[in-house]
């Protein structure tokens, strides 16, 4: 009886590694998902064939033991808010932590899912450090595939879904970046995009951007997540642009409040550039996938008044 692949996954109790960790089950694999907070993998600890280990994955002993044994790595593990030092610490010091860790346990094959516009001379601390983390892994012979997607949407994200709820507490909505364009992909797809590259050897040193079909300036997101969480109508709120500076005042307030902000200076700064595909690098249709709309996706979720499982959302759609 052929022995089932087994895939150690970094961030597997997050938003994206859901998606992820179910996928990789549908294929036959036994999937082990570290956690500091098991409590908050409750999502992943019921699928059969995962495993739910309460480990720190930024602990270089701890992390080498949980890579040995295994016959690929996933790395989902990301910050979008923060300080310089927590960014160095998720998307540097963490990729650096986990090259040692792979070297010595012997395991070779790694998935890392970077994003779109990771540059070490981007304008934004998340762009610089995920840049830097690309670098170190190309660096680290290993069987890397690097998967960028640009911002991710599903039914559980925390882009379309708050921008709809901050409409229904305004009843005028100031933007600023209203121009930056970005190229939305559902989160089943980059799901679909990571595990069919962590079962697949031949997809090793290359790149792939996980972009939707679709281009969008971000006003015509926030525009369309309250047309399509029916508010006022169906039409939506008000949204008036902002140049992007008259931003930053408003950012650094949201910072100050306690809890993870709504929006930082930071994610201002990284829409000082656009969120598109380059055409430099395959898509997902290299992979075979074909990329969902927004548009054909995202109305169901946000017109949902009550919960809707992850698994009927998907049943729906495929």
């Amino acid at each position: 009886m052929q022995r089932k692949p087994r895939i150690l996954v970094l961030g597997g109790s997050g938003f994206v590694g859901r998606h992820v960790c179910e996928h990789l089950v549908r294929a036959g694999c036994d999937v082990t998902v570290p956690t500091r907070r098991p409590d908050r993998a409750s999502a992943v600890q019921t699928l059969p064939g995962v495993t739910v280990l309460r480990a720190n994955v930024h602990d270089d002993a701890a992390l080498q033991s949980l890579v040995r044994g295994h016959d690929a790595v996933i790395n989902l593990i990301a910050v979008l808010h923060g300080s310089a030092a927590q960014f160095e610490a998720a998307h540097v010091r963490l990729p650096q932590r986990l090259v040692q860790a792979m070297h010595a346990a012997g395991v070779r094959r790694l998935v890392h899912v970077s994003a779109l516009g990771a540059d070490p001379a981007g304008p934004s601390r998340y762009q610089r450090s995920k840049g830097r983390g690309e670098e170190v892994l190309r660096q680290a012979q290993l069987d890397l595939t690097l998967i960028r997607p640009s911002v991710i949407f599903g039914a559980e994200d925390r882009f379309l879904n708050l921008f709809a709820q901050l409409q229904r507490w305004v009843p005028v909505l100031p933007l600023a970046g209203g121009r930056t364009r970005f190229q939305p992909v559902w989160v089943v797809d980059v799901a679909q995009a990571v595990v069919h590259c962590a079962l697949n050897p031949n997809t090793a040193g290359q790149t792939f951007e996980a972009c939707g079909p679709d281009v969008y300036t971000l006003a015509e997101l926030v525009r369309l997540s309250g047309q399509w969480a029916g508010l006022c109508g169906g039409r939506g709120r008000l949204v008036v642009p902002m140049p992007l500076w008259m931003g930053y005042p408003q950012a650094l307030a949201m910072e100050l409040l306690p809890g993870e902000p709504l929006m930082s200076r930071d994610n201002l700064a990284s829409m000082r550039v656009d969120n598109v595909a380059s055409g430099q690098v395959p898509g997902l249709s290299a992979l075979g996938i074909q990329a969902a709309s927004l548009a054909g996706v995202a109305p169901g979720y946000l017109g949902q008044r009550g919960p809707r499982s992850r698994l009927e959302h998907y049943r729906a759609r495929r």
